[in-house]
């Protein structure tokens, strides 16, 4: 149990907001981590700032920024949390670590916007693209109307398979954005069929409708005005639990690749030969990510050894969550030559450099391994037959520290745990047991979780140390309560009410949402919106 690494002894150099703005627009990479939390992080932080929750910050940030001699800066609250991030990441290997002095407040202090919700690039190229390309919609209401009235239509889900089964617009077929190319000749074969793609906002109805009209797609192709938010504003049932999943993939037909190269082309994706591509990854100097856009079930059957998946839809609605390093490159992999350019393109037009590979999965390429990256272990887990009699054996009564989700832990937890989160644990340690040593079970929803936290222990400052899974503790017939108010809004710092909130039926998020959506251009500055590459206004089509 140790605070920080031990072999971690160099500080970080702390930088103002005024040069990490500069080093931002000086054409060099640089990964800028908010290490907060991820309610903290989405009420209010940098637009091109990357979530790197202190809490998984060894098991995400390998991923995010793979290249350890990259710049990195690190942004907390102004409490500390930055510099300990940048210790544990020098323990890494990390060499080019800085601290933001005085964290999120300074930025704002210094004039620079701090900007509510996730995903901010994204949303906001989403608005972007609707406003250069002049992306037609359907409100919801005329959208029923057509159906109603059983005019033909082709109405596709273009999120997760997982969101669409939460709730949808009644009668959809989910096909995430990044499936189109493949799926839409087959689900519209009459060319004047109308198509209208949905999610549950804006930004995946446009730029998912945007797609098809991208390719070329002889049918009239429309957004769903504001998604499943707009049609339950509308004041229209939503569908919960459909049983609906992708239709099976068809083979790959040579128009669709030709529709597909020429719209990478057109966005300046470029398409690499084997050799090109290896000299991207070997180039000690640059960052390259490697990401398979296939679906998952393809991924896990087979991929290039290395490759990362990122559904390709996904990957340009929450870009920053799979690339944290801004000027990066990045190689798209598929193995029908059609998903991976159409991403593609629409990737570059975020703003990255962008590029296929001849062969896709099947390239003969070598990528470097994260043996390096070694989080923290969970200490000893007890498992759920042997709970009872652990609580029962203790000569000294136990702490439990539950750090499970702050929601679930307000649901249920052990009678007598003490809700935490990773960057507070010791602060909480110190609280709930001053001046004495007793035996600790951390309570957790997974190993990661536990070892984050036992990570954070200070040597001597408990008895002992174990963990269980939380789910077991109630499974094993020992005490529970629930605690609706506690932790409070304001100390479930982990959740994040401005964006979930809107998909429990609360009407009035919904609105506050969307309207948070739409005003996203206004509140940038110019080298906030300088990186996109769209025409300056609407063009038909392409």
């Amino acid at each position: 149990m140790s605070a920080l690494p031990q072999s971690a002894s160099a500080l970080p150099s702390s930088v103002s907001a005024a040069t990490v703005r500069g080093w931002l627009n000086d054409g060099a990479e640089i990964a800028l981590l908010d290490v907060r939390e991820a309610g903290q992080f989405g009420e209010g932080h940098p637009f091109f700032a990357i979530p790197a929750a202190y809490s998984r910050l060894e098991w995400d940030v390998p991923r995010l920024v793979p290249r350890r001699s990259t710049r990195t800066v690190m942004l907390d609250a102004g409490d500390g949390v930055a510099a300990r991030a940048a210790q544990r990441l020098a323990a890494l290997g990390y060499a080019q670590l800085h601290v933001l002095e005085g964290g999120a407040p300074a930025w704002a202090a210094a004039g620079y916007t701090l900007f509510q919700g996730v995903n901010l690039p994204s949303k906001t190229f989403g608005e972007l693209v609707e406003h250069a390309f002049g992306t037609p919609h359907v409100s919801a209401a005329e959208l029923q109307r057509r159906q109603q009235a059983g005019e033909p239509l082709v109405l596709l889900d273009g999120r997760t398979l997982e969101e669409h089964r939460k709730m949808t617009i009644p009668g959809a077929t989910p096909v995430p954005n990044g499936e189109l190319a493949r799926h839409w000749s087959a689900l519209a074969p009459d060319p004047a069929t109308p198509i209208v793609v949905h999610c549950a906002g804006r930004t995946r109805s446009i730029i998912g409708a945007q797609i098809l009209r991208s390719l070329g797609v002889p049918n009239p192709v429309l957004a769903l005005e504001n998604g499943t938010q707009g049609w339950a504003l509308s004041g229209l049932a939503l569908e919960h639990g459909s049983p609906r999943r992708p239709p099976a993939l068809h083979p790959a037909q040579p128009a669709d690749q030709a529709r597909a190269a020429r719209v990478a082309a057109d966005a300046g994706a470029a398409r690499l030969t084997a050799a090109q591509a290896q000299a991207w990854i070997d180039d000690p100097d640059r960052t390259t990510y490697v990401l398979d856009v296939r679906t998952a079930d393809e991924y896990a059957a087979g991929t290039l050894a290395g490759a990362r998946h990122a559904p390709g839809g996904q990957l340009l609605q929450a870009t920053d969550q799979t690339i944290g390093v801004r000027r990066s490159r990045v190689l798209l992999l598929d193995d029908d030559g059609v998903r991976a350019p159409v991403v593609a393109a629409w990737l570059a037009r975020l703003g990255y450099e962008t590029a296929t590979v001849e062969g896709g999965i099947h390239a003969a390429l070598t990528l470097p391994g994260t043996e390096w990256a070694h989080p923290p272990s969970a200490p000893v887990q007890v498992d759920r037959q042997d709970l009872p009699g652990w609580w029962s054996s203790q000569a000294t009564p136990p702490l439990l520290l539950d750090v499970q989700p702050s929601l679930a832990y307000r649901r249920q937890h052990a009678q007598g745990a003490r809700w935490s989160v990773r960057p507070r644990v010791a602060a909480d340690l110190r609280a709930a047991a001053p001046g004495t040593r007793p035996p600790l079970l951390i309570l957790a929803a997974d190993a990661a979780s536990a070892a984050a936290a036992a990570s954070e222990i200070l040597p001597g400052a408990v008895a002992s140390v174990q963990w269980a899974l939380a789910a077991d503790w109630a499974a094993a017939g020992l005490p529970v309560q629930s605690s609706p108010g506690q932790p409070s809004d304001a100390d479930a710092i982990d959740y994040l009410f401005f964006v979930h909130d809107r998909h429990d039926g609360n009407l009035d998020a919904a609105r506050r949402y969307l309207a948070w959506e739409t005003g996203l251009i206004a509140q940038c500055a110019p080298d906030e919106l300088a990186g996109f590459r769209l025409p300056a206004g609407p063009s038909p089509g392409t």
